[in-house]
């Protein structure tokens, strides 16, 4: 389970929130995060509000941007609102990504832990130190596994970022939300699992940084039975960069599409 901020996918497409089945020398995509437009590229990195309105538009269309009651669209001015719609519309820098880091600044937007970061990362780790202060988590709708054909499994989390979004409306608590954000996405990671059906998880990328999600998911994916490898002396985060292309360079693994 490879997930981080941005990679270049093979595809042409920001990837992030993939799931890679790896054997006898080669490796397949086999499962990865619904994608979403990132309304100005790069720029959404260091302003995660930017994500919130990718994913925002994924789940309701362009009837987003009639969202008032939504703070991250509220903010938005006239002419910002003509500009985005047009650039969602016509994919005008707003590039398509499966990553899970931008999911998690989505949320950070959402939740008004975040709007803009000042550093990389601030956005995931105020959702992640939100979920550690709540006591109990809002049960958030699930997220969907859809098989497509033949090719890779694809996980629809929308169902998850409405129900988010409603229990805001309701005055759910963002600490409780937060954490019900962690645990929609850990139990889809043991679903994938299930459905690929390979016994040993490695859980890699930054996002796995987050202890929360880490730990989560190591419990789910236990519970099910699977044997999971977490990061120990080479951190799964862009420190561990240099080590993986000297591994890979020595073992080089084959793409089977």
């Amino acid at each position: 389970v490879a997930w981080d901020g941005t990679g270049y996918g093979g595809d042409g497409t920001i990837w992030g929130g993939e799931f890679l089945a790896v054997a006898d020398g080669h490796w397949r995509r086999s499962a990865h995060l619904l994608p979403f437009a990132l309304p100005g590229g790069e720029a959404a990195m260091r302003e995660p509000w930017r994500s919130a309105l990718g994913a925002l538009v994924a789940v309701h269309g362009d009837a987003a941007f009639g969202m008032d009651h939504i703070p991250v669209i509220a903010a938005l001015s006239p002419n910002q609102t003509q500009v985005l719609r047009t650039a969602l519309a016509r994919r005008i820098n707003a590039p398509s990504t499966t990553s899970a880091g931008r999911l998690f600044d989505a949320a950070a937007a959402l939740l008004g832990l975040c709007r803009t970061s000042s550093y990389e990362g601030e956005a995931a780790m105020a959702v992640e130190f939100a979920a550690a202060r709540a006591t109990d988590a809002h049960a958030l709708d699930r997220i969907v596994v859809v098989a497509d054909g033949a090719g890779p499994v694809v996980l629809d989390w929308r169902p998850m970022l409405a129900s988010l979004v409603a229990g805001l409306a309701d005055g759910v608590p963002a600490e409780k939300l937060a954490l019900g954000f962690h645990h929609a996405l850990a139990d889809a990671i043991a679903a994938v699992a299930e459905r690929i059906g390979i016994a040993d998880v490695l859980l890699t990328g930054g996002c796995f940084q987050n202890a929360v999600l880490s730990e989560t998911a190591q419990q789910r994916l236990a519970a099910a039975g699977f044997v999971v490898h977490t990061h120990h002396r080479i951190p799964p985060n862009d420190g561990g960069l240099a080590v993986g292309q000297a591994t890979f360079a020595r073992h080089p693994l084959e793409e089977i599409t």
